[in-house]
């Protein structure tokens, strides 16, 4: 796992939520931690992917009467991450010990959010999402070879676009990036009116 509390105490995406209807069991990477994703009658769980008896994947596991079953020895974890029952010994009670590890999961804007620390604040806002003259479309995922803070670092960059995407979203001939306003909020910075040149229709354009 990168241990970075900024990362960690943040929120992530992890599926779609239309990917994780009743009785769904899915697997997830997450900074570089295995996941876990389940519904369960109380609703999504995010765990650690790993059953504490033998080390097995608990995301080829199934889900029944409610709890999470592991697929190697049966081991039964309810919602709250407890093992509750062990198949080779039904009349033993599990030891408190064999307890997943559980982290934060939430569902928001049609998309499964994870923080694998603790959440400093909710999931950030995105108002457009309730908005209907605002179309939602789905995309991704994508598969990039560049660690997390580098591939938002290219999305946040807009000098590279007369370099890499020529004759799309730059153009060779206007490289110049002007002054912008950025501002700083109790949700995250906020950078407003980024000149950037485009060729096809309204060249010029500000982003935000």
């Amino acid at each position: 796992m990168i241990d970075d509390p900024v990362l960690l105490n943040d929120w992530h995406v992890a599926a779609q939520t239309s990917d994780m209807g009743a009785g769904e069991v899915r697997p997830a990477r997450l900074l570089g931690q295995d996941l876990v994703l389940w519904r369960s009658n109380e609703g999504l769980r995010a765990w650690e992917d790993l059953c504490l008896h033998r080390g097995a994947r608990l995301s080829g596991g199934r889900v029944q009467d409610g709890c999470l079953i592991c697929p190697y020895h049966g081991w039964n974890y309810d919602a709250s991450g407890q093992c509750v029952r062990m198949p080779a010994h039904p009349s033993q009670p599990p030891p408190t010990r064999a307890h997943t590890t559980a982290y934060h999961v939430t569902e928001r804007y049609g998309l499964v959010w994870v923080c694998l620390g603790t959440p400093k604040k909710e999931v950030p806002p995105f108002p457009e999402w309730d908005d209907a003259s605002f179309r939602k479309v789905g995309a991704g995922p994508y598969l990039f070879k560049a660690h997390g803070p580098r591939v938002i670092e290219n999305f946040l960059d807009v000098g590279h676009f007369p370099f890499v995407h020529a004759g799309f979203l730059g153009d060779a001939n206007h490289t110049e990036v002007g002054d912008y306003e950025v501002e700083t909020t109790l949700d995250g910075i906020v950078a407003r009116d980024i000149g950037v040149w485009q060729t096809g229709p309204g060249r010029h354009r500000a982003i935000r």
